[in-house]
C-alpha cells in the first residue's frame, strides 16, 4: 500500500511539472483508478462465508443492533442490553437486589444500587453466563467481531429446506474463555435467517449440541427467536446432526426462551 501511494503521488507530481493541459485530468483519471483498484482488493478479501453472514446480520436486524436498547426475561430473571456503536452494557437482575453489569467488557456487581467487590474467578464465571445469555439472543450480530473466524462447509437441505453452512471458530484472543469451542450455522437460502445451530464444547468433559429456531418474531425491526436444544453424543461431528435429527435421534435437552422482549427506545 505505501509502495502503492508512492508510486501515484511520483506519478502526479510528474504530470504537474509537465505543465501539460492534459494534467489535471490525467491526475483525476489516475487517482480514480487507484481508489477503483483499492475498493476491488478491498472486495476481494470478503469470503463466501463473510457474505453470507453479512447477509444474515442484515436479515436479523442489521444497523439497528449498533444502537438497540432491549429488555427481556430468560429464565425468570431480567436481562438487558444496550449497544452505541463499538460501546455496549449488558445486565442481568440476579435478584431484587443484586444486578450485574458487563460494560465495555469491565463485570461489575452491584448491591443495593452500590458497586461491590468480588473475586476474580467469580467475575470470570459471571461475565461468562451474561455474555453467553445476550450472544445467543442477538445472534448473528457477533458474528463479525474481530476474534470470529468464519468457514463456509457446504450447501444442504433440512426438511426440504436449502441451507448453507457456516463454520465459526474463535481467536484465543478476545475469543473469552471457551475460545476452543466451534460452531456451525445453518443459514436459510431464502430468509437469510438462522434456522439451526450447533456447537460442541470442552469444558465438564465435553459436549455437543444442536438447536433448532422456533417462535421467531420481529420486535421493531430486530429478531427474536427461541430454540430447543438437543443433545447429541459426544464426539459426534457437528456436520451430522441435522440428519440425526430429521431422524429423531437426538434428545430434547431444554428451551431457550427469550420472553416478554421490550424495546426500551419507545
Amino acid at each position: 500500500m505505501i509502495r502503492q501511494t508512492i508510486i501515484l503521488v511520483s506519478i502526479v507530481f510528474g504530470i504537474i511539472a509537465c505543465g501539460n493541459n492534459s494534467s489535471k485530468t490525467e491526475t483525476k483519471l489516475i487517482a480514480n483508478n487507484y481508489t477503483e483498484n483499492n475498493e476491488t482488493l478491498k472486495s476481494q478479501k470478503l469470503t463466501k462465508a463473510d457474505s453470507i453472514i453479512n447477509e444474515a446480520i442484515q436479515a436479523h436486524g442489521g444497523t439497528l443492533y449498533n444502537t438497540a436498547n432491549y429488555s427481556f426475561i430468560f429464565r425468570k430473571k431480567e436481562y438487558r442490553f444496550t449497544n452505541n456503536d463499538n460501546q455496549y452494557t449488558y445486565s442481568v437482575k440476579r435478584d431484587q437486589n443484586t444486578n450485574d453489569f458487563i460494560i465495555n467488557g469491565t463485570f461489575k456487581r452491584h448491591v443495593n444500587e452500590k458497586p461491590i467487590e468480588i473475586s476474580k474467578k467469580n467475575a470470570e464465571k459471571y461475565t461468562e453466563a451474561l455474555n453467553s445469555v445476550i450472544y445467543f439472543a442477538t445472534l448473528p450480530y457477533k458474528l463479525n467481531d474481530a476474534a470470529v473466524n468464519k468457514k463456509f462447509i457446504e450447501t444442504t437441505s433440512i426438511k426440504g429446506i436449502n441451507y448453507d453452512v457456516i463454520e465459526v471458530t474463535f481467536n484465543q484472543e478476545g475469543g473469552g474463555k471457551d475460545h476452543e469451542d466451534e460452531f456451525h450455522y445453518w443459514i436459510n437460502q431464502e430468509t437469510k435467517k438462522i434456522d439451526y445451530l450447533a456447537y460442541k464444547y470442552n469444558v465438564n468433559k465435553g459436549g455437543v449440541r444442536f438447536r433448532s429456531a422456533y417462535n421467531q418474531r420481529v420486535v421493531d425491526g430486530i429478531t427474536f427467536q427461541d430454540y430447543i436444544n438437543w443433545k447429541a453424543p459426544v464426539g459426534t461431528p457437528l456436520k451430522e446432526l441435522p440428519v440425526l435429527f430429521e431422524q429423531g435421534k437426538l434428545k430434547e435437552l431444554s428451551r431457550i426462551d427469550t420472553e416478554n422482549v421490550i424495546n426500551l427506545k419507545k
